[in-house]
């Protein structure tokens, strides 16, 4: 389904091969919180979408991992930064900014987080939505 709705979609988009259980699974364990569903749904399918430019359309789940740890373990970041633990980073704009779910509340939304304000704006209601906007560039990158 994921596939078959991201190839409808204009723009270029290059799929991988799908994630094994076993990688959703250390995601999860890293990130100390399960995947949501859709992302997991989507994963399964294909372990990453890439745009023309290489950039992230959604990362695979072993760079959700380690963005995620990287972001909320650095020390320095936390003084700079509101905390990241309730987001869960899963994409990125190419240009800093990063596209992320919300990991704590069970909410679909997608919001991007500009990493020159910390700023983290709504950008849509839902994964298959931010899909279709990005790829039509209703969400600008």
């Amino acid at each position: 389904m994921w596939i078959e709705t991201v190839a409808a979609l204009p723009g270029k988009a290059v799929f991988q091969s799908p994630v094994s259980e076993s990688s959703l699974t250390r995601c999860a364990a890293a990130l100390g919180h399960p995947v949501p569903a859709d992302l997991v749904a989507l994963l399964r399918e294909s372990d990453g979408i890439e745009d023309e430019y290489g950039d992230g359309i959604v990362w695979s789940a072993e760079h959700i991992a380690t963005e995620n740890r990287n972001l909320r373990e650095d020390a320095d970041f936390a003084t700079l930064y509101m905390p990241f633990e309730p987001l869960l980073f899963f994409a990125d704009a190419g240009n800093g900014d990063l596209f992320a779910l919300l990991s704590a509340i069970d909410r679909p939304d997608v919001f991007v987080w500009d990493h020159e304000t910390d700023s983290r704006t709504w950008v849509a209601p839902n994964l298959a939505t931010y899909l279709e906007w990005r790829q039509t560039g209703q969400i600008e990158v």
